[in-house]
C-alpha cells in the first residue's frame, strides 16, 4: 500500500474514532475524572499523567491541524489512537452505569465519548 493511501485509511479510521471537538476533549481533560483514569506508566506506583491522558491533549493539537499539515508523527499517533479506541470500545464496558464509568472515562480521554 501507497503511504498516501496508508494515511488515507489512517486519517478516516481516525476521523471515525475521535467523535470529540477539540473543545469538548480539552474541557474534558482539564477534570479530576479525567486525571484519575488510565494507565500511569511503568514505576508501578500510579504517579504523574496516565498516557491516555497525555494523548488527549496530542489528539487535540492534531484535530487543530489542516489535514494538508500533518506530518509522519501526528499518522503514528492518529494510528495508534483509532486502534485503542477500538479495542476499547469492542471490550463493550460495563454492564450497568457506563455514564459514570472508568471504561467511558478511559475512552473519552482518547477522544472518543461512547455515549454519543
Amino acid at each position: 500500500m501507497a503511504k498516501d493511501d496508508d494515511h488515507a485509511q489512517i486519517y478516516d479510521d481516525f476521523k471515525e474514532a475521535v467523535n470529540m471537538s477539540p473543545a469538548e476533549l480539552e474541557k474534558w481533560l482539564d477534570t479530576d475524572d479525567s486525571r484519575q483514569v488510565g494507565w500511569k506508566g511503568e514505576d508501578g506506583k500510579g504517579s504523574g499523567e496516565s498516557v491516555g491522558h497525555h494523548e488527549g491533549a496530542r489528539i487535540v493539537e492534531i484535530k487543530r491541524k489542516k489535514k494538508s499539515d500533518l506530518t509522519d508523527d501526528d499518522y503514528a499517533d492518529m494510528k495508534k489512537v483509532a486502534a485503542y479506541v477500538k479495542r476499547h470500545l469492542a471490550q463493550g464496558g460495563p454492564a450497568k452505569d457506563k455514564e459514570h464509568s472508568k471504561w467511558r472515562y478511559s475512552l473519552m480521554n482518547w477522544g472518543h465519548d461512547p455515549l454519543k
